[in-house]
């Protein structure tokens, strides 16, 4: 069986009135790397602070490598590294005074020190810059030392925000080939809001939005899930408002997508018919009219466009 290295189950998290996280589960198994995606304020910040013991639940419970986070927080962070969106870089350090301090704060044995640095550095591609100073460092570099500082206590779950935000093509692809490399030993959950860096990075993806898991699963396995639904794109000069194209029969959701609508039908229904007519009867000017592949950016505007919540016990459609 697979072993489970993040284990959030039932997490609810309150800021005063304002339910930030309901009731969500998540796991990531050993040595896979997970995608955690969501728009702004879904609750993917307070996952993560929640996780990395920076913030704690109003309700649920948390175990990283079955250390429950609450009742053993100095052992479970241990078993944490994590990187977040703006790295916490000392300018003033070299790359190897700065490993070399957060590992021993770390509690990284001191006969272990020097291998512990040298093997984060040469993972991470900063040997030839160990003893340049972090400032002079480019972006890339410095995002490279970041994740070093993650690993370099060799923990069990890696948690990455945004690792690749403001590097250039080259360094994203750099970043990205490391980030497949350590979900060969370490659990990573990487927060990304870039669709086609979890497909290149992932093996699975949870989707979070308004503070709920609205899905969990293969990036496959979302990608079918989008092509098993009859979904179009359409595009008009005159486009009609959205709550109409709501109450056409047979349209299960409409999602603005570039300068048209992707629209998907209810199951054996087809709408389209009737788009059509009233397209000419109302002069709304059809433009276009193709269908949509079930890809994950579909998959994703359609779990993360919802404007209301279900009610409790209401099946999250997907």
């Amino acid at each position: 069986m697979t072993e489970t290295m993040i284990h959030i189950s039932g997490v609810t998290r309150l800021f005063g009135s304002v339910k930030a996280l309901d009731n969500i589960d998540l796991q990531v198994h050993r040595g896979e790397v997970m995608g955690f995606l969501g728009p702004n304020g879904a609750g993917k910040t307070t996952t993560m602070r929640i996780l990395s013991g920076l913030l704690a639940p109003s309700e649920g419970s948390i175990a990283v490598a079955g250390i429950d986070i609450l009742e053993n927080p100095v052992e479970a962070r241990a078993r944490i590294g994590f990187l977040p969106e703006n790295p916490p870089i000392y300018g003033e350090m070299t790359v190897r005074e700065y490993l070399t301090y957060l590992a021993t704060l770390r509690r990284v044995a001191a006969n272990q020190l020097t291998t512990a640095v040298d093997r984060a550095m040469e993972r991470c591609g900063l040997t030839a810059v160990a003893n340049r100073l972090l400032r002079n460092l480019s972006k890339g570099y410095k995002q490279r030392a970041g994740i070093a500082q993650a690993i370099v206590h060799g923990p069990d779950v890696v948690i990455l925000d945004e690792p690749t935000v403001g590097l250039d093509p080259i360094q994203i692809r750099e970043i990205r080939q490391l980030i497949r490399e350590l979900g060969g030993e370490h659990s990573v959950l990487l927060s990304t809001h870039i669709l086609p860096e979890v497909r290149m990075t992932c093996q699975r993806v949870a989707v979070i939005h308004q503070g709920r898991i609205v899905a969990d699963d293969s990036i496959d396995g979302l990608e079918n899930r989008a092509r098993g639904k009859s979904s179009h794109f359409l595009r008009w000069s005159q486009p009609p408002s959205l709550e109409l194209l709501k109450k056409i029969p047979g349209v299960a959701n409409v999602t603005p997508k570039e300068e048209g609508w992707l629209i998907t039908a209810l199951p054996e229904t087809d709408p389209l018919p009737e788009l059509v007519r009233l397209s000419v009867s109302s002069g709304w000017n059809l433009r276009e009219l193709s269908p949509a592949g079930g890809s994950l950016e579909d998959i994703f505007l359609q779990l993360t466009t919802r404007e209301e919540r279900p009610h409790e016990g209401e099946e999250l459609s997907a």
